[in-house]
C-alpha cells in the first residue's frame, strides 16, 4: 500500500470512453476476435489507433496487427 500511486497521491481521475465505432471491450471480453472488429486494419492501426487495444503494442488489436495473425485467421475463415 506504500507504493500504491492512487492512494498516496489523490488525483481526480478520468473516464475516457473509447469511440462507438471502437469494439475493444468486445475484443476484451472474448466476444469477438481482434480482426472480427468493424474498423480493426482500415480505420484503426498502430499509426492511427482508434481505441485503447491498439495504441498500446501489447495491446490485442495491435498484437494481431502487427504479428499478421488477422491475415491468417480472414484467410481460414473466408
Amino acid at each position: 500500500a506504500d507504493l500504491d500511486a492512487e492512494r498516496r497521491f489523490p488525483l481526480a481521475g478520468a473516464r475516457v470512453a473509447d469511440p462507438r465505432e471502437c469494439q475493444c471491450g468486445e475484443v476484451l471480453t472474448g466476444a469477438i476476435k481482434p480482426w472480427e472488429c468493424r474498423v480493426f486494419g482500415t480505420a484503426c492501426t498502430p499509426e492511427h489507433a482508434i481505441g485503447t487495444c491498439m495504441v498500446s503494442p501489447e495491446g490485442a488489436c495491435a498484437a494481431y496487427y502487427n504479428y499478421g495473425r488477422h491475415t491468417r485467421q480472414r484467410e481460414a475463415v473466408g
